[in-house]
C-alpha cells in the first residue's frame, strides 16, 4: 500500500492551519497519535465520538472526519470487544515514531553542523509534483533560498528522503551537503529563507494561550483537586496546537536566531504543562478506549 496520502493527511496544516482541517479533525489525529500506539490499537467508535465531543464538536461532524480519515488511509476499520472500532494504519508507525522525536525531543543544530541544500526541477506539465515538493519541504521545516532551491539543517535529510520516496519524487531532486561560510552573512540571510516573524508569532500564541494554565494546574495537583476529564479537555487541544510548531521551526542554531527567541519559552511552557496533564488525561482516556 502507498501510504503517501495518509502521511499527507498527517502533515496537512503544518504550514498554516487555514481551513484545510477543522479543529475536531485535527483532534482525532492527535487522539490516535497519543493513545492509539503502536499503530493498530483499536478505539471503539463510541469512545472516539465521546472524547472529541467533550471538546465541543458535534457527533455528526466527528463521524464525518472519521470516515474521511479512513478514506485517506489514516484509519482502518477494526473490531473491538465491544463492537466496531478504528485503528491507525500500522504502516504509519515509522512516520509516527519520527514525529514523536520531532514533537517531544526536538534538537537544535550547532553552528558548525552541516546543512542540506535541496534543488529540484519539474516540467511545467507536472506542476502537481512541483507543489508536492514545495509543500513537503516547507512542512518539514526547510527554508526557501530560491524557487527551486531550499535549505535546512542536514539532520532533516532522513525525513525529507522518506517524504520524497513515498511520493515518488526522486527523479526531480538533488541533495547537497554543504557548509556555509561567514556567520554574519548567514545570520542576515536566515530571515530571508525562513519567516521567523511567523514562527515567532505561532510560538507567542501558544505561550499566551497556555502559560496561564501552568500555575492553575500546579495548584490543582498540590490540593489534590485534579479532574481527569478537565485535564483531557486541556491536554488534547494543547498537544494538537503544539505538534505543528516543531515542524515550523527547523531547529536553527541559537547563534542565528533573534535575541530572546520565544521558541525557548514556548518549549518550557509545553514541557511544564505536559508534565502536569499527561498522566491525568491518560487516566481518563484509557478506561474509555479499553472498555
Amino acid at each position: 500500500m502507498n501510504t503517501s496520502t495518509a502521511i499527507d493527511e498527517f502533515i496537512a496544516g503544518r504550514e498554516s492551519w487555514g481551513q484545510e482541517q477543522p479543529a475536531h479533525h485535527r483532534h482525532i489525529i492527535t487522539l490516535f497519535g497519543l493513545f492509539g500506539r503502536p499503530a493498530g490499537k483499536a478505539f471503539p467508535v463510541a469512545a472516539i465520538v465521546h472524547l472529541i465531543h467533550l471538546l465541543g464538536a458535534e457527533p455528526s461532524s466527528i463521524r464525518s472526519s472519521i470516515s474521511r480519515l479512513k478514506k485517506k488511509g489514516v484509519l482502518v476499520s477494526k473490531k473491538t470487544h465491544t463492537g466496531n472500532g478504528y485503528a491507525l494504519n500500522e504502516e504509519l508507525e515509522p512516520h509516527l515514531q519520527a514525529g514523536d522525536v520531532r514533537i517531544f525531543t526536538p534538537t537544535s543544530a550547532s553552528i558548525g553542523d552541516p546543512w542540506l541544500l535541496v534543488s529540484f526541477s519539474v516540467p511545467e506539465t507536472e506542476r502537481k509534483n512541483r507543489h508536492k515538493i514545495r509543500t513537503g519541504l516547507s512542512r518539514i521545516g526547510f527554508g526557501a533560498v530560491a524557487s527551486g532551491l531550499y535549505i535546512g539543517p542536514a539532520r532533516l535529510k532522513a525525513e525529507i528522503s522518506a517524504y520524497v520516496r513515498e511520493h515518488g519524487l526522486w527523479d526531480y531532486m538533488n541533495f547537497f551537503i554543504c557548509q556555509p561560510s561567514g556567520l554574519m552573512d548567514l545570520k542576515n540571510k536566515i530571515p530571508k529563507w525562513w519567516d521567523l516573524d511567523a514562527i515567532a508569532h505561532a510560538y507567542q500564541s501558544f505561550v499566551d494561550q497556555y502559560q496561564p494554565a501552568i500555575a492553575l494546574w500546579q495548584d490543582k495537583v498540590k490540593q489534590g483537586q485534579v479532574d481527569h476529564a478537565e485535564a483531557f479537555k486541556l491536554y488534547l487541544p494543547m498537544m494538537t496546537q503544539w505538534r505543528r510548531l516543531p515542524y515550523l521551526d527547523p531547529g536553527l542554531p541559537a547563534e542565528l536566531l533573534p535575541q530572546n527567541w520565544i521558541g525557548f519559552a514556548a518549549r518550557k511552557v509545553f514541557n511544564d504543562l505536559y508534565r502536569l496533564l499527561q498522566a491525568p488525561a491518560t487516566q481518563y482516556v484509557m478506561p474509555l478506549i479499553t472498555a
